[in-house]
């Protein structure tokens, strides 16, 4: 008996220790692909090289917005993949009239890097600087995340006031929900990267859009509810029923955001 259960808890601690070992492998998935924007589809964008200011030279496709008051859409996408495949996410805005800079991070596309919540933060605000230096006010600036870009740009969003800030599939931490995939294991007392934006989403000043599918099975739409439920006015959520982690814009979210845009919520007295 004494055997079994010294196994058991060896067994256990290998266990946790691996998983404290291999997190980041499990939150993000390097894709060194270098995508061109003429490949994939959108031939009016260019593709650039951003360097981070510890020299990491981040792969992002731009178009400039075609008048000087039109929004520009700083997309930062989730844990995987590449720029390519959300060409056809960013289609709609580039249709009607924004400027767009889709960037990936520092672990992908030959950046050189290794993904830590630091240095995916500090991606995202090489991106802003880039924008800054176009000339482009954070007035006209739509913070949009997707997934693990959520939340980057939640913490973004509380150090300038922009335009307005989109999230789909967002998460209210990374701790909650590896605590419900994980839940035999201390994991908010091992996690090394927390993008705790519950704790910080209230300090967005901005339009708030939140779009989360009911059908989520990666992020759990309670997650988004919690997110939402903490964050100040003025906010809108909408739910999707038949959508699920990966297919929001298969059931029209293009137009959701950009109804979103043309008429944000506003503050009630």
């Amino acid at each position: 008996m004494v055997y079994v259960l010294g196994s058991f808890v060896a067994g256990y601690l290998l266990l946790v220790g691996a998983l404290y070992a291999f997190q980041r492998n499990l939150m993000y998935h390097p894709d060194q692909t270098i995508a061109t924007p003429q490949t994939f589809g959108a031939p009016d964008m260019k593709a650039e090289r951003l360097k981070t200011p510890d020299g990491f030279p981040l792969l992002a496709w731009w178009k400039p917005p075609p008048t000087p008051d039109a929004p520009v859409l700083l997309y930062l996408h989730g844990n995987a993949g590449h720029l390519g495949d959300r060409a056809d996410k960013v289609r709609p805005y580039l249709d009607a009239g924004h400027g767009v800079l889709l960037v990936t991070y520092r672990y992908n596309a030959g950046a050189g890097g290794s993904p830590s919540e630091t240095g995916v933060l500090e991606d995202g605000r090489t991106a802003l600087s880039f924008l800054r230096d176009q000339g482009i006010g954070d007035d006209r600036i739509v913070l949009y995340g997707e997934s693990l870009g959520t939340g980057v740009v939640v913490k973004l969003a509380t150090e300038k006031r922009h335009r307005a800030v989109v999230l789909e599939a967002p998460y209210s931490s990374i701790a909650d929900v590896a605590a419900s995939i994980y839940w035999y294991v201390p994991v908010r007392l091992l996690l090394r990267d927390h993008y705790d934006s519950t704790s910080v989403i209230g300090g967005i000043q901005a339009p708030l859009l939140i779009v989360h599918g009911r059908q989520d099975r990666v992020i759990p739409v309670r997650f988004a509810e919690r997110l939402f439920a903490a964050a100040a006015e003025p906010k809108r959520l909408v739910l999707v029923d038949e959508a699920h982690h990966t297919n929001l814009y298969d059931f029209g979210m293009g137009r959701v955001v950009l109804d979103f845009l043309s008429d944000p919520p506003v503050n009630r007295p």
